[in-house]
């Protein structure tokens, strides 16, 4: 199967687990380890520039976390807000944008790729994603730690 047709479809799988995901944590009160964890979980992806064809100049790093922790999170930030119950329970409170957000942020990420690869390769554009999708969740779950520690 071709990468770009295997790579479309993992993007729509990945997009899918996501929405799921979200809808599933917010079933649920938050607590300390439900936003530290995915950071966490996440920075094991590290792993795939161990792998040659992955690897980029580090500048292209940078620029990609930047991009993601200082531009594309703050959608994230704004459509999601925690709140605290009348039992002290706090709760994750969604705007209705916010599963619009994440297809937006999504679409964009796919039509920039088909871009992008006329000058890195399919592996080394899925690094950037990946570096550019680190600084996102990293910048959204500082300011949801800062926000739970208020509560």
């Amino acid at each position: 199967m071709n990468t770009l047709v295997l790579g479309g479809l993992s993007t729509i799988l990945g997009t899918a687990a996501v929405l799921i995901w979200r809808v599933r944590e917010g079933q649920s009160p938050v607590r300390l380890g439900k936003i530290i964890a995915p950071p966490l979980g996440m920075s094991t992806g590290f792993a795939m520039f161990l792998v040659p064809r992955f690897q980029v100049p580090l500048e292209w790093a940078g620029v990609a976390f930047l991009l993601g922790a200082l531009l594309f999170a703050w959608p994230l930030i704004y459509t999601s807000r925690l709140h605290k119950d009348e039992h002290g329970q706090i709760w994750m409170k969604r705007s209705p944008i916010f599963f619009l957000m994440l297809l937006a942020l999504v679409a964009l990420r796919f039509g920039m790729r088909s871009y992008v690869e006329h000058f890195l390769t399919y592996w080394q554009t899925g690094g950037l994603a990946f570096i550019l999708a680190f600084g996102m969740i990293i910048h959204w779950r500082i300011r949801m730690l800062y926000e739970f520690k208020k509560l």
